[in-house]
């Protein structure tokens, strides 16, 4: 995974926050509540998400059901890498804060229900721009199997007996090699706390990068606590 920055004029004037984690753990709204307070704070905020809106997203969301394996594993890469080009890098330049409803982690995860080997996955994202945050939600596979039952399964995978329990293990694995690569890893745990007070955690976190690295100066998002 390349870790290494570019150099100060080629840098991205914006900030790359990607929100991952279990199956029913609650992202999509966390990505909403964080989008709105960050929007407060005065920063633009992009929201995206994968699988993207671009033709290899909808070919990952046509193809989940009926393709397995390496090959699935490598179109979902390859939406990601076109993600990058088409959405993430332009926002990022034009100065946006951009929040990315899974990202790489999910990609070292998901695949893994289909007994794809972790260190190829990790091989095919590896020239993958890294987040300035990668945001990883711990769950347990209790609460989030109780969550998916009550909204219902949306692919093929969240309905595999056990599929929590090792969405769970999966993202703790991949939150630690993705740390000891160099990425700032922000894990955090969403068994007890609302969808709201988890996205101020993460808010506050962003703001203090933008104030530290970041090209704008950093406010703290009220009631943060870590």
């Amino acid at each position: 995974m390349r870790t290494n920055r570019r150099p100060s004029s080629e840098r991205h004037k914006g900030l790359f926050v990607s929100v991952d984690g279990p199956s029913g753990a609650g992202k999509t709204t966390i990505v909403h509540h964080l989008a709105r307070l960050l929007t407060a704070e005065g920063r633009k905020v992009h929201v995206t998400a994968e699988p993207s809106s671009g033709p290899i997203g909808e070919l990952c969301r046509a193809l989940t059901e009926t393709v397995t394996g390496p090959a699935l594993a490598c179109l979902y890469a390859a939406d990601r890498y076109h993600h990058l080009v088409t959405e993430i890098r332009p926002k990022l330049m034009a100065g946006h804060l951009v929040i990315s409803d899974r990202y790489l982690a999910s990609g070292l995860v998901v695949q893994r229900l289909d007994g794809v080997d972790a260190g190829f996955l990790w091989n095919i994202n590896e020239a993958t721009d890294p987040p300035d945050l990668a945001v990883i939600l711990e769950a347990d596979p209790k609460v989030v199997s109780a969550r998916l039952a009550e909204r219902g399964p949306h692919n093929r995978f969240q309905i595999t007996p056990g599929s929590s329990g090792a969405e769970v293990h999966f993202y703790r694995e991949a939150a630690m090699r993705m740390s000891e690569a160099g990425l700032n890893v922000l894990p955090v745990s969403c068994n007890k706390r609302p969808a709201h007070q988890i996205a101020k955690v993460i808010c506050g976190r962003l703001l203090t990068l933008s104030a530290t690295g970041g090209p704008e100066g950093g406010r703290s998002c009220s009631s943060a606590h870590p």
